[in-house]
């Protein structure tokens, strides 16, 4: 097939150099031609495919069972309904980011990690000891188990690589992929954050709530989220010691927590003893969108899809809903328009996860695993550069250091304020709820006037400690001790003479500031009584000046003496 020629654009016909101007014609090409292929991608990408669709308006989509979406599904993605049978349950399960991989880890300690896809299985350990979750790092390569008393990182064959001892009897894990974070909570309630890149605790954070047995993080802005045994949730940062919201989300303890990761982290599910599931919106937190009780709110795991989609596990079976319906608001506790459900009888149901670009569910109970199909919830399109289902090992060993240069040279420009596009995806310090903020002008500080002209422009962390305590209004004005007891004026020199006789101490100042709102009679008359003393003796002064300052002459000595 004859490649085509670029198209020649008449704006270049004035460069004179052929090779530059064959250069901007080729790329110009490039530029037409991608924009074309988006417009058409955009076109075949505009309606919500995938769903299950019924026919008639008296049929239900949950009505449709696994065995015919299995038989009306294709070959390929019939593969994904499976059921595992293991002995050593309950069990928690996390997928890697491409999907591909998965790892499971049991209460009585079994630990197994292996390709879903084909079969292949990396390692499998028996722990002899409690294990109460289990997530990846930054690809298949490493994982880490919370087992009973420490945190345990285990290598893709299973050898025991570090124990992290400060991580003490840990409940809950999460890695933050961008950061290379491993984030934990255990049972004396604090928030540990450990960089993984280089070894170090990077900062612990005391909830100050007790025990948590519900941690997620939003993938938008990598805030974690917490839910404790008083009802209430709370989002940590690494550059917080307290939380940067704090809500009462249910009148008991919260045992699961789950963020949308299909509209940036915009809403957010939680799950509590009560027996209630609500849907909060994260931008306002002005109270539930929707809420409404579940018939068995023992054991609840909540899990969101790439596509929005809500699994609901509880009881002896799960529940899938769909949106819009979850996030309208409504003014009464009716359950949204159930779109799938899945009964599953080994009880407890403690762990759901979504399989990444793909539309299946996968369950975690007593007697091992099942994963069902859920059509419609998986994202198909994938980007190769964050997560690629299909990459080969020189791909993955690419893609493993880039992400640690990335993150070495985000911290060499921080040290030097240069802040790059992609240090809000790296740096701890610049974990918050809007990451939007990095590379915005700040606002105006409210702080920086004051009432002297020359400082003006001065900003605030410059001023004097008492031009900051004038402008914030906490400055004591009785400090320079300008007036007297009577509250009259005194002078500067006036002021140096008392303070030298010591009238101008704290202790001073501070009886003149309490009874300087004080009305007595007694004090009155008193202070009438000597203001006159003070005249008299005013004017007595004034007559022996007076006397001495006039002339004296031989013939005062025959005047008469005053009788």
């Amino acid at each position: 097939m004859a490649k085509k020629p670029p198209v020649v654009d008449s704006s270049y016909s004035h460069i004179a150099s052929k090779k530059l101007r064959t250069e901007l014609n080729r790329h110009t090409t490039q530029a037409s031609r991608a924009k074309a292929l988006q417009d058409d991608a955009a076109m075949l990408l505009a309606n919500e495919v995938g769903k299950i669709e019924v026919e008639g308006e008296m049929e239900r989509s949950w009505r449709i069972g696994q065995n015919e979406i299995v038989q009306g599904a294709g070959q390929e993605a019939a593969r994904g309904r499976r059921e595992w049978k293991l002995d050593g349950g309950p069990y928690r399960l996390r997928y890697t980011r491409n999907g591909r991989h998965l790892a499971i880890a049991g209460r009585t300690g079994h630990v197994a990690t292996f390709d879903w896809m084909t079969g292949i299985l990396h390692s499998e350990l028996q722990l002899q000891e409690t294990c109460r979750d289990i997530t990846f790092l930054h690809d298949q390569s490493h994982y880490a188990v919370a087992q009973k008393k420490y945190v345990f990182i285990y290598d893709r064959d299973g050898v025991e690589l570090h124990c992290l001892k400060s991580h003490i009897e840990p409940t809950r894990l999460e890695f933050l992929p961008y950061h290379w974070l491993l984030a934990s909570v255990g049972n004396s309630g604090h928030l540990k954050y450990q960089d993984t890149s280089t070894g170090q605790l990077l900062v612990e954070h005391r909830t100050k709530l007790g025990a948590s047995t519900a941690m997620t993080q939003s993938l938008h802005n990598a805030v974690i989220h917490l839910g404790h045994q008083n009802g209430c949730v709370t989002l940590w940062t690494p550059n917080f010691p307290h939380p940067a919201v704090q809500l009462l989300a249910h009148m008991g303890p919260v045992l699961s927590v789950s963020v949308d990761p299909s509209q940036g982290g915009r809403y957010m599910a939680t799950a509590g003893r009560d027996g209630t599931v609500k849907v909060w919106d994260c931008r306002n937190w002005k109270g539930a969108v929707r809420d409404w009780t579940l018939r068995n709110g023992s054991d609840v795991e909540l899990e969101w899809s790439a596509k929005g989609a809500l699994a609901v596990a509880s009881g002896s079976g799960v529940n899938i809903y769909t949106r819009p319906s979850i996030q309208t608001p409504t003014y009464t506790n009716t359950p949204p328009p159930l779109y799938l459900t899945h009964p599953i009888p080994n009880r407890p149901l403690t762990s759901v996860r979504f399989a990444p670009f793909q539309d299946i569910l996968t369950i975690g109970h007593a007697a091992g695993l099942s994963s069902i199909i859920v059509p419609g919830a998986g994202e198909p399109n994938f980007d190769s550069s964050e997560a690629d289902p299909f990459e080969n090992k020189r791909a993955r060993r690419e893609k493993e250091v880039k992400a640690l240069l990335d993150k070495v040279c985000s911290i060499w420009s921080q040290t030097r304020w240069i802040y790059l596009e992609p240090l809000s995806q790296i740096q701890p310090d610049l974990i918050t709820l809007d990451p939007e903020f990095v590379g915005s002008l700040a606002p105006p500080s409210k702080l920086t006037t004051t009432a002297d002209a020359k400082l003006a422009d001065t900003p605030f962390a410059r001023l004097s400690r008492l031009e900051r305590l004038k402008v914030s209004g906490k400055a004591d004005e009785t400090e320079e001790n300008s007036e007297d007891d009577n509250g009259k004026k005194i002078s500067r020199e006036e002021r140096e003479r008392r303070r030298q006789r010591g009238k101008g101490k704290s202790l001073k100042r501070y009886l003149r500031k309490q009874r300087k709102n004080v009305v007595d009679p007694a004090a009155v008359a008193i202070r009438k009584k000597l203001e006159k003393q003070r005249e008299e003796k005013l004017r007595v002064r004034r007559e022996v000046k007076s006397e001495e300052s006039r002339k004296t002459s031989a013939l005062d000595r025959f005047k008469r003496a005053p009788s």
